[in-house]
């Protein structure tokens, strides 16, 4: 049995009604282990000598009305390796419990407040826990942001004393998986990479792009330099030969086909002739 040393947060946005997980490590696809959330029940990170059935059993517990605390009594209550344990969880309120078992290798320790519960062992010190939650009570931005704010803010402290190799962040709500069809909103793993975190990051900076909205405001049209622009673009890959600087039929019915084979079809419009700024401005930096 391998330690999952690691230090991960867990939290909840009630108002968003949104759970999750965030969680990092010297250790291989750690997303694979400690992570996991369940849309209206709660969220859970077991780690340490992680006992994986606290997730799935956490979760129930807590979608059958349990509270965190009385859901960890009973995940502790006859696991004879507790000592060894580390886990938190937080619940459909909001409530946050978190144990940190007594033979967890130095230093270990967490914090717990209202909506979230952060733990971690092996660390480079108490001041791990203690930036992650500075970072997540001060970060702006909807869960998945300050999940990771608190998450770099422990990396950049120190995070495992190991060293770096996997990252990890899970966060749920209702209806909010592709299509709507699960509760999976944001769901990223680095299983082994010599900056984890900060791979992360970028991962999530690709969500936001994709699956993202901007403001009417942000719509840019399809004219003018930028349509060259794009035109060029879509030369150079083969879509067609412009014969013109206007987005006529032809430009447009590439566009198309650019669009939806790049996966912006929800962030740009080929009949109305418009493409979201970010995304624009991603393409010209990536294929310009």
């Amino acid at each position: 049995m391998f330690s999952v040393s690691t230090f991960s947060i867990v939290a909840c946005d009630l108002k968003a009604q949104a759970w999750g997980v965030a969680v990092a490590s010297k250790f291989p696809a750690v997303g694979a282990v400690v992570p996991w959330a369940k849309a209206k029940a709660g969220a859970v990170a077991t780690q340490a000598f992680a006992n994986t059935s606290f997730g799935p059993r956490g979760l129930e517990l807590m979608a059958s009305g349990l509270s965190a605390e009385e859901t960890l009594q009973k995940l502790l209550a006859h696991d004879r390796e507790r000592d060894h344990r580390q886990v938190g969880l937080v619940d459909a309120k909001g409530k946050a419990a978190s144990f940190t078992g007594k033979s967890c290798s130095e230093w270990a320790g967490s914090l717990i407040g209202p909506g979230y519960a952060i733990q971690g062992n092996i660390l480079a010190g108490s001041q791990v826990i203690q930036q992650m939650e500075h970072a997540f009570l001060d970060a702006k931005g909807e869960l998945p942001e300050r999940l990771f704010a608190a998450l770099e803010a422990g990396s950049n402290a120190g995070g495992d004393r190991r060293g770096r190799q996997s990252a990890a962040i899970t966060v749920v709500k209702p209806k909010a998986g592709y299509g709507g069809y699960n509760d999976r909103w944001v769901d990223y793993r680095v299983d082994d990479n010599l900056q984890p975190v900060a791979r992360l990051g970028e991962l999530l900076e690709l969500h936001r792009l994709y699956f993202g909205k901007s403001p009417k405001s942000q719509r840019v049209r399809l004219e003018g330099e930028v349509v060259k622009e794009i035109q060029q673009i879509m030369k150079s890959l083969g879509y067609y030969s412009p014969t013109s600087s206007e987005y006529d039929d032809a430009t447009r019915e590439a566009f198309r086909a650019f669009i939806d084979n790049e996966n912006f079809e929800e962030r740009a419009n080929p009949d109305a002739g418009w493409i979201d700024r970010p995304v624009l401005e991603y393409l010209l930096k990536k294929l310009g």
